[in-house]
Order: C-alpha cells, then sequence, then structure tokens
C-alpha cells in the first residue's frame, strides 16, 4: 500500500504486530506510545530494514491536548493516509470493587482519546487521496460480559463513534472502519482475566491474528468485523435479542462477582 499510518499503542502486543506487519508491507509509520524508552526501541528495530524516515516515533499520552498536538506536528510533514487508533488501557472486576479515578481513566484512554485524535487529525487525512481511520476495539464493545463494565462501556462508546464517523464522513474521501477482536494472548490482561477466560471457556487469539485481520481491513474495505464465528454469531443475537441472552451469561457472571469486601479483584492498570 505504501501509505503513511499513524498507529496509536504501538508498543502493546497488537500495536506491535501491526507495526510489524506495516513496515514490513512498505508503509511509512508514525508509532505512538507513552513510554518514550519502548517506542523509541521499537522504532531504531523497525527503522533498521526499511528506508530511510520510514519509521519515526513520539512519546505522548493521547488523552492530553499537548500529546495530541505533538502527533499532528509530527504527522503533518510525513501526510497521514492512515490512523489506526489502538491505544487502550484494560479494566476487569466488580463494579463496586473500581475506583473513580480508574473508571475515568479507562474512559478516556479508550474512548475520548481516539475521538480526540481523529478529530484533531481529520483535516490532515482529508489531504489524502486514500484516507482510513481504523478504530481497534473489542468483541465486549458487541457483548456487555460480567466483569467488564467499565471496559465494555468505553468499547461500545468507539463502537457506536466508528458506525456515526463512517455515515457522517461518506463520500468525503474518508473511510472508517472498526475491528473487534476476541480475548487476544498479550501482557494486557493479568492472570486473572486468564482464570475468567479459562473458566468460561473463552477462546483467544494471538496478536499476529489481530494484525492479519487490520491489514485485511485496510486493503479489502470492510466497515467492521469481530473476529472469530462464534463471537460474530453471539454479537448479532445480541444485538437483535439482548435480554434473551443473558442468562448464557451466568457462568461468567460466577467466575467475577466474588462478594465485594470479600477478596473483591483490583482493577487491573496496565496500559495496552
Amino acid at each position: 500500500m505504501n501509505a503513511s499510518v499513524v498507529l496509536t499503542g504501538a508498543t502493546g502486543g497488537i500495536g506491535e504486530a501491526i507495526a510489524r506487519r506495516l513496515v514490513a508491507r512498505g508503509d511509512r509509520v508514525l508509532l505512538v506510545a507513552r513510554t518514550s524508552e519502548a517506542v523509541g526501541r521499537l522504532a531504531r528495530e523497525l527503522g533498521l530494514g526499511a528506508a530511510a524516515g520510514a519509521v519515526d516515533a513520539v512519546a505522548v499520552d493521547v488523552t492530553s491536548a499537548a500529546g495530541r498536538a505533538a502527533i499532528v506536528a509530527a504527522a503533518t510533514p510525513r501526510g497521514c493516509d492512515v490512523l489506526i487508533n489502538a491505544a487502550g488501557i484494560p479494566s476487569f472486576g466488580p463494579l463496586e470493587s473500581l475506583t473513580d479515578a480508574h473508571v475515568e481513566s479507562v474512559v478516556a484512554v479508550d474512548l475520548v482519546g481516539p475521538i480526540l485524535l481523529t478529530r484533531a487529525l481529520l483535516p490532515l487525512l482529508r489531504r489524502s487521496q486514500r484516507a482510513t481511520v481504523l478504530n481497534v476495539g473489542s468483541a465486549v464493545g458487541h457483548i456487555g460480559l460480567p466483569g467488564f463494565a467499565v471496559y465494555g462501556a468505553a468499547k461500545f462508546g468507539l463502537r457506536g463513534f466508528s458506525e456515526a464517523l463512517r455515515r457522517e464522513l461518506a463520500g468525503s474521501g474518508v473511510t472508517v472502519r472498526h475491528l473487534a477482536p476476541r480475548a487476544t494472548r498479550t501482557g494486557f490482561n493479568d492472570a486473572r482475566v486468564d482464570a475468567y477466560n479459562r473458566a468460561t471457556g473463552t477462546r483467544s487469539d494471538a496478536p499476529e491474528r489481530v494484525a492479519r485481520a487490520v491489514i485485511s481491513m485496510l486493503d479489502r474495505g470492510s466497515a467492521e468485523r469481530v473476529l472469530g464465528w462464534r463471537e460474530a454469531v453471539v454479537a448479532r443475537l445480541n444485538g437483535l435479542v439482548p435480554g434473551w441472552l443473558d442468562p448464557v451469561f451466568r457462568a461468567h457472571r460466577d467466575a467475577v462477582c466474588a462478594p465485594i469486601g470479600r477478596g473483591a479483584a483490583a482493577p487491573l492498570e496496565v496500559s495496552k
């Protein structure tokens, strides 16, 4: 494709897998992450086999106005054909076990940040002849699961944002796509989520599968995709008859909802 891409969450498990595939096929990539050491190291590694200037990095917080301005400043001389919003932080546990600060942080990073960064980069994207915004959501943005009330709320919001913006920008030259991976085998989740997935029979993918799906969506133009055929079917049914499916998720409720005050899980704070 040889596009100019802005990729957030570049040092996460999914983000790094996406970055490697983009660079391997000849795209120019601006890597965005919060930790300067990690994103700089990845940029140097990927840049070794790429054309001069093909890989660059900026270490910022996408939830801050200054961070978004730095991304726009770095992207402007490179141009921007594609924005991939892959940054995020996890949240797992009974709602009553989560702090106000944690809830606000998850919504800020997983929902508000992508919305505001997309808004900031739209003038640059409009200059491209093949502009795409691809938001990496989650299957829990289609299927509300016990234990993921806050993370799911943010991802439901991201899906709604993607759908509405896709329709708003129809005919403008800027396309909007949304990918919903199921559980992914990365450091994004901790041992509690792994135990939850085992107890509920939740299937998971390697981050490379998600990265392949991202490239496929960029090349083939599908507007929305849920990874995993079972998850895709349940997502469709959940959209049609959500109340009918409630009993299906009793095992998920039992796996997460320990009585508050007796071993309730603390919120995850790991960055994606």
